[in-house]
């Protein structure tokens, strides 16, 4: 989800009040005390926060993602991250990206435990002393699931105040199925709470996903971007006592598509790019959606802004009607 989930994607997701909290991109840190400019750039709503720190324009707080390896490099960047207004801080121990793994960052730190436990001790000393908090983004293990628990009882040690962890080890990537049962493992070993993660990308899923770790919260991630009112679908069932919303219309997909563009140019960046992002994002939405489907490919080779926007906003003969209405329950 590289280059997709920034501000502009947070502000226009968190808008219905649905979601708890959002991360940022990580911020990745190798041996130097990054700039300030390195975090605004990371998390815009830095720039606005006060005593609750980093928000969405709608009052979702913001967590700042920091990768790394270097203790002592993490702990000088979450201090700077700290003065700019950070409250919240994640480090990334689950990003499967060969570049990220081959520079001693993301999941390779997961082949050793002790590493995991001083990167977490080295910034939750760090937030500690100045009043922010400290989470871990895990997965389970990296070629295989045999320090899963290892690694999750590391991070707790070094001070992580919750864990997040993908359902999923390094060497599978994000191949189906999520390892849901599992996290029920770590769940079970450790005194924090854990967060359970990965394909969760419809309502059955995240039943499923509570269901079989016993974690109270999910986090979503390529879920969230296929259906924008995923964490809304499941608001109005946990109020409803089951009731289902209809399916999210393809009008609600596009104009949340189109919204971005028109933050992407307000904000000046250049039509080629805004094309590519876009791209991008209905990727991930027709892999679970006819419409979009039918959109990607009837707009993947187009390069130019306007008419990519006009294919998206054309209306769609398969939207349901109304799209709030609720339908069946789930059981």
């Amino acid at each position: 989800m590289e280059g997709v989930i920034d501000a502009d994607t947070r502000a226009l997701l968190s808008a219905d009040g649905a979601l708890d909290w959002c991360v940022t991109e990580f911020v990745r840190v190798v041996d130097a005390r990054l700039p300030p400019r390195v975090f605004l750039r990371h998390c815009p709503e830095l720039a606005e926060a006060g005593t609750a720190g980093p928000l969405t324009p709608t009052a979702t707080p913001v967590t700042l993602q920091l990768l790394g390896s270097d203790p002592a490099a993490l702990a000088a960047n979450a201090e700077q991250a700290i003065a700019l207004g950070a409250t919240r801080l994640d480090l990334n121990f689950g990003c499967p990206a060969k570049m990220v793994n081959r520079h001693d960052g993301g999941a390779s730190l997961l082949r050793t435990p002790a590493r995991v436990a001083r990167a977490v001790a080295a910034v939750a000393e760090v937030a500690a002393a100045r009043g922010a908090t400290v989470s871990a983004k895990l997965r389970l293990g990296f070629d295989d699931r045999r320090v899963a628990l290892a690694c999750a009882l590391a991070a707790e040690a070094g001070g992580a105040h919750e864990l997040v962890v993908h359902a999923r080890t390094r060497r599978e990537g994000y191949r189906p199925p999520a390892h849901w049962e599992w996290v029920a493992r770590i769940r079970a070993t450790v005194g924090v709470p854990v967060v359970v993660n990965g394909d969760i990308w419809t309502l059955e899923a995240y039943w499923q996903a509570r269901t079989l770790s016993g974690c109270d919260d999910v986090m979503l991630g390529r879920g969230m971007l296929a259906d924008p009112w995923l964490a809304r679908r499941i608001r109005h069932w946990q109020a409803s006592g089951g009731e289902r919303l209809a399916t999210t219309p393809w009008a609600a997909r596009a104009e949340v598509l189109c919204r971005y563009a028109a933050r992407k140019q307000t904000a000046g960046m250049a039509e080629k790019f805004i094309v590519a992002l876009l791209k991008q994002w209905l990727n991930i939405m027709r892999g679970r959606d006819a419409e979009a489907a039918a959109r990607f490919t009837a707009l993947r080779r187009e390069t130019a802004l306007a008419p990519l926007l006009a294919g998206l906003a054309q209306p769609a003969l398969s939207d349901p009607a109304p799209a709030t209405e609720p339908t069946t329950a789930l059981v």
